[in-house]
């Protein structure tokens, strides 16, 4: 399956708990489709004490989030919109179906 969306990329998640938040994507997981968002879908996590963290506890972290649930954000318009691929210049790049402009 192609994934049109790629670190980096700012998005709006448009179906689950987390509805209507838009952040970064920080990583994305091509295996399972799945992305981290920053900001969004956060999860506690019970940590045992190590080195790093001597003290332990609960810490919230990012949980990853289906592809299928997110939404690409044009820089110009600030919609979501779709994302296409097409040759320009003798090069492969993204653009937004809205406005047509390379991503």
């Amino acid at each position: 399956m192609k994934l049109k969306i790629k670190t980096g990329d700012t998005v709006r998640i448009i179906a689950g708990d987390h509805k209507g938040v838009e952040g970064k994507v920080m990583t994305v997981d091509r295996e399972k489709n799945k992305a981290i968002v920053e900001g969004a879908n956060m999860v506690s996590k019970h940590q045992k004490p190590s080195a790093q963290s001597p003290q332990g506890g609960i810490i919230k972290k990012e949980a990853a989030i289906h592809i299928s649930n997110l939404s690409l954000i044009d820089s110009k318009s600030g919609e979501t919109t779709r994302v296409g691929y097409e040759m320009r210049d003798g090069k492969k790049v993204r653009f937004s179906k809205k406005s047509n402009e390379v991503i």
